[in-house]
């Protein structure tokens, strides 16, 4: 295996090509490689944050993209088009003879990085510093996963995660102290294995309201405590850099806002962003997750955390990514080096080195097809094959999180969403109301809930 270091400084004397329409005021795009290519050619996209689509593709084939503006501001980093193949800080080549990977020197940095067919080349461009490795690996995953051996030197070794129960697919935004503790009692009874309990989205008042719950949701104080005292840990989802905009956080300290920037609309209203490099902010969010620390959780998800790496006029004048990386390590500092980050909605590149476990995909769903047509949207087909697209990250830099197992009755093709969570090494995280479950679904479930792998899953061939 080769490296060269072609990409240069921003600043670097390198062929500009000229910027997108809308995009003028952005960092120009310099050609950094001109590949050959021919019919069985396959290009790696790999999508800017979990949700974001991923996946070899013909050179003929059209990768997903946004069919919403509200799906582009909360699924794809800004600048992404249907006339190239874009990935972010990642992209791949494969030809019968060798692959290239041009991807970013570092997590601080996470250039867009363009292949565009002019003539008999392929050309490479990308809007900052990147590293070219070329291989004779036969299998392209397996050059990928080589590639995130390196790129991850120096990473925390990768956790086990025991199997787990969330609280979203069974109650939605819905769910009640009662709902979690209904299901709590449940597992005994029928002999699942459920280490940690997740309270996911909805016991909270508002979005950056995180110490408020809902008026009848109950207490998350006494649901923790109901948790541990059935001999099991407990968990809660935050979404860290998102405050609603009729958030009582927004009213009453519209300073802590990143001005004139939206992390798209959600929940009825516009979501703000939080601007985690102005010290009251700072110490507000530390706050927040010592206070859940005391009530007694020790996993937190933190969800829509792509909001934390959009650029914008912050209090210190950093970049959108330089921004997330501070945010995350706030987090880290307030709970603890034993407690658990889990990233989701998250920028993958920029999140190496801060998190325990990534969700690696969109949003699975009772159905298989989301109605948009968007695989970036809630659905089983983009959680599907966004998440075997990455399987290489797993064992490298954290426990891969494929998202949870639902296979009560009413789930499509609920035996082919089962079979994909078993093939994978990550996390196993049920989320049914375990009363809704028929004798399949339980046999099923009781049969999946095991703990993750730390290590490495076998990768196939792409065209296998």
């Amino acid at each position: 295996m080769v490296d060269l270091l072609v990409g240069t400084p921003r600043l670097a004397e390198r062929q500009q090509d000229p910027a997108p329409e809308g995009n003028e005021g952005s960092v120009p795009f310099s050609t950094v490689a001109e590949l050959a290519y021919d019919a069985a050619t396959l290009a790696f996209e790999h999508g800017w944050q979990s949700w974001s689509p991923s996946g070899w593709y013909r050179l003929d084939a059209h990768p997903p993209r946004p069919t919403a503006p509200n799906h582009h501001v909360m699924a794809y980093r800004p600048g992404v088009d249907a006339g190239r193949f874009q990935g972010e800080g990642l992209l791949a080549v494969a030809t019968a003879d060798e692959v290239t990977i041009i991807a970013a020197t570092s997590p601080d940095d996470v250039p867009s990085i363009r292949a565009d067919i002019r003539g008999d080349r392929l050309v490479i461009s990308a809007d900052g510093a990147v590293q070219q490795t070329t291989t004779t690996q036969a299998n392209p995953n397996q050059a990928l996963a080589d590639w995130a051996d390196a790129f991850a030197a120096g990473a925390p070794p990768v956790r086990v995660f025991g199997p787990s129960w969330c609280s979203w697919y069974a109650y939605w935004g819905k769910v009640t102290e009662r709902d979690v503790m209904t299901d709590v009692r449940q597992f005994d009874e029928h002999d699942l294995s459920v280490d940690l309990v997740l309270l996911d989205e909805g016991y909270q008042a508002a979005i950056g309201d995180w110490l408020t719950p809902r008026d009848d949701f109950g207490s998350t104080v006494t649901l923790a405590a109901d948790i541990r005292s059935s001999g099991r840990r407990a968990g809660i989802w935050v979404a860290p850099f998102l405050v609603a905009s009729g958030s009582e956080t927004a009213r009453k300290h519209p300073e802590w806002l990143v001005p004139g920037i939206s992390a798209g609309t959600n929940w009825g209203q516009e979501q703000l962003v939080l601007d985690v490099t102005h010290p009251g902010a700072a110490r507000h969010l530390q706050d927040v997750f010592t206070e859940l620390c005391r009530q007694g959780y020790d996993h937190f998800k933190l969800d829509f955390v792509y909001a934390g790496a959009i650029d914008g006029p912050r209090h210190e004048q950093v970049d959108g990514v330089a921004a997330y990386r501070h945010g995350m390590r706030l987090l880290r500092e307030a709970v603890g080096p034993n407690r658990i980050l889990h990233g989701c909605g998250a920028p993958i590149l920029p999140s190496l080195g801060l998190v325990d476990c990534m969700r690696i995909s969109p949003d699975t769903d009772p159905l298989v097809d989301p109605p948009s047509g968007d695989i970036s949207q809630p659905g089983q087909r983009g959680a599907r094959s966004t998440s075997v697209a990455r399987e290489f990250l797993h064992g490298r830099w954290w426990a891969n999180d494929s998202d949870c197992l639902i296979v009560r009755p009413d789930v499509q093709e609920r035996e082919l969403w089962a079979q994909h969570i078993e093939a994978g090494p990550g996390l196993r995280m049920s989320s049914d109301p375990i009363g809704a479950l028929d004798r399949w679904g339980l046999d099923r479930t009781r049969e999946l809930l095991v703990p993750s792998s730390p290590r490495p899953h076998p990768l196939k061939d792409p065209d296998a």
